[in-house]
């Protein structure tokens, strides 16, 4: 049996399940909980760099959506929830933080009234620009703590285990 010591967390909670339910297939463990620490991991190092700017990753999340866009930088709110997978409501709290920081306006919608829209400010476009262009560093150096090759097999992994648990559906079924 391998050396408690020398296995990572992961491992020794497995090694004690392996001791304790001996009868249950702990296999998985060893990938998603090694998944999960690393998610936990890259948040933490990725929330250094929008706290540098005095923005969460939710706020970060929604001047990206709206960079993204494209002149105007606007987007509906429902667009934005959409791109940044929140819920409106949550996404409204976010927009009201942004508008009350000076970095998003929102205006009613030219088209409809009722609606409303969400755009960047100047000072919103220049805070993302320069937050994004750090956030992109910060991505590069976690990524560089693995090989090309590595890093390559690891985005193919992830793009299929993601296309399959958004379709669920086993290969050859329609």
């Amino acid at each position: 049996m391998d050396d408690p010591q020398s296995l990572d967390r992961v491992a020794r909670i497995q090694a004690d399940w392996r001791r304790e339910r001996p009868d249950v297939d702990i296999t998985p463990q060893g990938v998603i909980g090694r998944l999960h620490r690393l998610a936990g991991q890259l948040t933490e190092e990725l929330c250094l760099v929008y706290g540098r700017y005095g923005l969460s990753e939710g706020e970060f999340d929604v001047l990206c959506a709206l960079r993204r866009a494209g002149e105007p930088y606007e987007r509906a709110p429902g667009e934005l929830a959409a791109h940044t997978m929140v819920t409106t409501g949550a996404m409204t709290k976010r927009v009201d933080r942004l508008e009350k920081a000076g970095l998003v306006t929102r205006r009613r919608s030219d088209g409809d009234q009722r609606g409303r829209i969400v755009a960047l400010t100047g000072p919103g476009r220049e805070l993302i620009d320069r937050a994004f262009t750090d956030h992109m560093r910060n991505e590069r150096r976690l990524l560089d703590l693995l090989t090309p090759t590595e890093a390559e097999a690891l985005e193919t992994l992830l793009t299929t285990w993601l296309s399959r648990m958004a379709d669920p559906r086993p290969s050859g079924s329609e």
